[in-house]
């Protein structure tokens, strides 16, 4: 088992994506609250301008000596990472892919078969790619769950690659 996934086909750029240093990425998302949550639609590159900015902000309002409220919410974070089940919003990857336009459906193929859907609706997906703090190594490198969370109990597992059609 392969610990990447391809997004490959109908694409003009074919992309490997390792799930494993997701864990970093400030785009993740906490599985734990996000379906039980009202969900807003929120711009993930706008947000993440918006986080960066504030930081810098507060560097250059507060120095960058680290005060302890700081040191507080970085040992809140490491924990959170640590014990978290995140995932990963599929859209930004599908972008970078750039799907040519006569590109209509996405395929998950698993070791179990194929998963075929619309390109608009695959575009909602999540990637999970933790839980509980630990990858999902037995079924993963990552479960595909839709974006209204209808199947996050019992997701798309042991995706092997992602094909644009």
């Amino acid at each position: 088992m392969s610990d990447t996934i391809q997004i490959k086909g109908n694409v003009k750029f074919p992309i490997t994506l390792d799930p494993g240093v997701w864990i970093f990425d400030d785009r993740r998302i906490d599985l734990n609250t996000y379906f039980d949550q009202g969900r807003k639609e929120e711009n993930i590159e706008e947000d993440y301008v918006k986080k960066t900015a504030n930081q810098w902000q507060r560097e250059i309002q507060e120095g960058a000596v680290f005060p302890p409220t700081l040191k507080t919410e970085q040992k809140f974070e490491k924990e959170k990472v640590l014990t978290g089940t995140f995932g990963m919003p599929l859209k930004p990857f599908l972008s970078n892919a750039e799907p040519l336009t006569n590109a209509k459906t996405v395929v998950f193929e698993t070791e179990n078969g194929e998963v075929e859907m619309p390109i608009e609706k695959a575009e909602e997906c999540i990637l999970a790619f933790s839980k509980e703090g630990k990858p999902l190594k037995e079924d993963g490198p990552v479960h595909i769950i839709y974006g209204d969370g209808s199947n996050r109990n019992d997701p798309i597992k042991k995706v092997r690659a992602i094909i644009v059609k």
